[in-house]
């Protein structure tokens, strides 16, 4: 068989799945998962194929290769382990297996022609020049079969001396590979550690830690809260900007644009005398007493996740230092920032399409490591949808390169597209719209979307159920059963989900007609008594540590929603893929009325029969059913419980 040009490849290898925008865009996976991938790949005529999965860390020369198994309809599938915090390109080739493809032309010819020498000729050529290819004991088995098969005159003989399937494996091992075929692209995958897809997100204003009246928190404040954050069973601690807060425009107390002398300003209104981006307020304390806190964090088991906000007051370094950094108006004053309606006269906005651009993606790089280097492996980058995505995907790129355990959360309320395409360009979470979504058809909808459309390949959603910007209206109107039932949603649909502290003590009183907090902690110093009656952290804490203990919790695509005849309780469950674990959750939608509803349990997914007994563990509240059948009449009153999870037991 003549060798084919190296331009000339004639296998057909299209829909590699998983892929992202031609591979223009990583998809991504955690450190353990396995990767499959599967291809259509087919060749004109009647020949044999073979395919093969490559991989390699992004960085090595040399590719890792495993052989791709035929599935049904030239769609071929191959599988490997992401073993490493990385980044790992993928790609499929496939050739024609020249010998077996003869071998089963003579199979078929055997019977039916009487003379076959010349076949034969034809498979002895083949195994020579296989021999050619290999080296050391291939080599020497195979010049041993040709000086067998040399030997035999018999035609039969000689036929299954070639036909031995011993002989088939090993000339595949060492044979040419005819018409070798690669797909056009090498694809990326980013494999992030776990946290990136597993974790309870807890938000504070460490300047509302402190415990004396009218004084603001300091770092060593927020060390004495640790333990109960902690005990309520949290990971990662966020913390809003802790940056020195300008004073020119500062804003008062619920974004009043005049400010008392005692007024401490919005913690994103970043710069001042004392510093900018790489420095603390000094209120705070000092990147001392950061590390020392941060080592407290550690020690508790969680990690900080620190505020990264591109905003510069007019008191910011840069402001002096690099005015061309900023959008400037005719007349030579700079441009603050604004989102109509909503004005923000204490920030000044940097001008990523001045001249100076380079300058800024450098700087923006610098501040990036300088905390990286302080020890903080995660940030909340806010509103990362006001600047290029390009310069997203290349800062993210340049951080992760050297330090691929850094996360970044994508805090982006905006148009689902560019939400989408900022998961795309390396942000390794994104908030999204679960906090609006209330009704059963919204949130099944919308989880589906999440969990099954191409979405499930890059994007990593953290539920949060409010934020220092947003009280929803469910939570002004419905109080304490709202703010269970939203969370039990958000920690049981989601792997990964957040509350802004408060949160616990049901704190719902916001500026009439907007989803903003009355006295809210972004423009005041607040006190909270942690113990006040009507709080909900003993029902946070239990509802974390089923979170914990229940391994189904930990992934976000093996949700399924289930049949509930209410369409006030949403019903939907979660299991292991070998069925070893199975948790199935109903919610009461409905925060201000008992609803009951028949659930069909889904036997025939949890491998249960019709007339199998199984039983109904619930872990809130501890009780227990013993159940025949797939219906289930379950009753949620969300004044006492508005939620059960229960754990499936045979």
């Amino acid at each position: 068989m003549s060798k084919l040009p190296k331009e000339f490849q004639p296998l057909i290898i299209e829909y590699v799945t998983p892929e992202l925008d031609g591979g223009q865009y990583p998809i991504k996976r955690i450190v353990g998962d396995t990767l499959e991938v599967t291809a259509d790949i087919f060749k004109e005529g009647h020949d044999t194929i073979a395919a093969r999965l490559q991989y390699k860390v992004h960085n090595q020369k040399e590719w890792t290769e495993i052989p791709m198994h035929h599935v049904d309809n030239d769609q071929w599938a191959g599988s490997f382990l992401l073993s490493e915090n990385t980044r790992y390109v993928y790609t499929v080739g496939a050739y024609v297996r020249s010998f077996e493809t003869w071998r089963l032309e003579l199979e078929k010819k055997r019977h039916v022609q009487p003379d076959l020498a010349s076949e034969l000729l034809e498979g002895e050529a083949q195994v020579k020049l296989a021999m050619a290819q290999a080296n050391g004991s291939g080599t020497a088995k195979l010049k041993s079969w040709l000086a067998q098969f040399a030997s035999v005159i018999d035609q039969e003989e000689r036929i299954a001396l070639i036909l031995d399937p011993t002989l088939a494996l090993l000339v595949e091992e060492h044979e040419v590979r005819f018409g070798w075929t690669t797909y056009t692209r090498t694809l990326p995958v980013v494999v992030d550690r776990e946290r990136a897809r597993y974790g309870a997100w807890y938000e504070i204003f460490p300047r509302s830690e402190g415990t004396e009246e009218g004084k603001g928190g300091t770092f060593k404040d927020c060390e004495t809260r640790l333990p109960m954050i902690r005990e309520m069973g949290f990971d990662v601690l966020y913390l809003t900007p802790i940056h020195p807060i300008g004073t020119t425009n500062r804003k008062g107390r619920n974004n009043s644009l005049t400010a008392q002398s005692s007024d401490p300003g919005s913690p994103w209104a970043i710069g001042s005398l004392y510093g900018g981006h790489d420095a603390v307020e000094p209120a705070l304390g000092t990147l001392e007493e950061f590390s020392h806190f941060q080592d407290a964090v550690h020690r508790h088991g969680m990690e900080i996740a620190l505020d990264f906000a591109i905003n510069a007051t007019p008191d910011h370094p840069y402001v002096k230092d690099h005015p061309e950094w900023f959008k400037q108006r005719p007349d030579g004053s700079i441009k603050y920032a604004e989102n109509p309606p909503k004005k923000y006269e204490d920030i000044y906005a940097l001008d990523f399409y001045s001249e100076s651009w380079r300058e800024i993606w450098q700087e923006m790089k610098r501040v990036l490591l300088f905390w990286v280097e302080k020890g903080v492996k995660i940030f909340r980058v806010d509103n990362p949808h006001t600047k290029p995505v390009v310069f997203w995907e290349w800062l993210i790129r340049e951080i992760q390169t050297d330090h691929p355990d850094v996360l970044f959360l994508a805090e982006a309320f905006t148009k689902p597209k560019m939400m989408r395409v900022l998961a795309k360009s390396g942000f390794t979470q994104s908030y999204t719209y679960f906090t609006w979504r209330n009704t059963k058809q919204e949130l099944t909808e919308y989880l589906t979307e999440l969990t099954t459309s191409p979405m499930k390949d890059y994007f990593q959603p953290n539920f949060f159920t409010n934020t220092p910007d947003i009280l929803p209206e469910i939570l002004q109107q419905a109080g304490r059963p709202a703010f269970k039932l939203r969370f039990a949603l958000a920690a049981t649909l989601s792997p990964t989900y957040g509350i802004y502290n408060s949160y616990e003590l049901c704190e719902n009183r916001a500026i009439s007609g907007t989803e903003d907090y009355q006295d809210s902690e972004k423009y005041e110093i607040r006190h909270w008594d942690w113990d006040r009656p009507g709080n909900i952290r003993e029902y946070i804490t239990k509802i974390n540590h089923i979170r914990r203990e229940q391994p189904v919790f930990y992934t976000f695509t093996n949700l399924e929603f289930y049949l509930s005849d209410n369409d006030h309780i949403l019903f939907y469950g979660k299991m292991t893929a070998d069925k070893s674990k199975i948790l199935l959750m109903a919610v009461n939608l409905d925060p201000y009325a008992i609803q009951e509803a028949r659930l069909t349990i889904p036997l025939e997914d949890m491998g249960i029969g019709e007339q199998e007994t199984y039983q109904l563990r619930e872990l809130i509240q501890g009780y227990s059913h013993d159940v025949m059948g797939a219906e289930y009449i379950i009753r949620l009153d969300p004044s006492t419980e508005p939620a059960a999870i229960f754990e499936v037991r045979r």
